[in-house]
């Protein structure tokens, strides 16, 4: 893990995206939509920047870390 303070905004976004519902838009700092609706741009930063979300034919998706992440944040 980081030295990010995970929020439930953080917990939330993970969960849609490991449920399909994130679409990231744009390039090394990009933006996320939750079905349709545009996320906090910090807290996506979190997540792209740490490593827990990638995207894959612009559709948000969680990585190996993020898996782990909000495995923990559920815990």
């Amino acid at each position: 893990m980081s030295d990010v303070d995970y929020t439930a905004r953080h917990k939330a976004m993970l969960k849609a995206i490991g449920e399909g519902r994130g679409r990231l838009v744009g390039g090394t700092h990009p933006n996320l939509t939750i079905d349709g609706l545009w996320c906090d741009f910090t807290a996506t930063n979190d997540l792209v920047d740490h490593g827990l979300v990638r995207s894959v034919s612009h559709a948000a998706s969680l990585t190996p870390s993020g898996h782990v992440v909000l495995a923990l944040l559920t815990a």
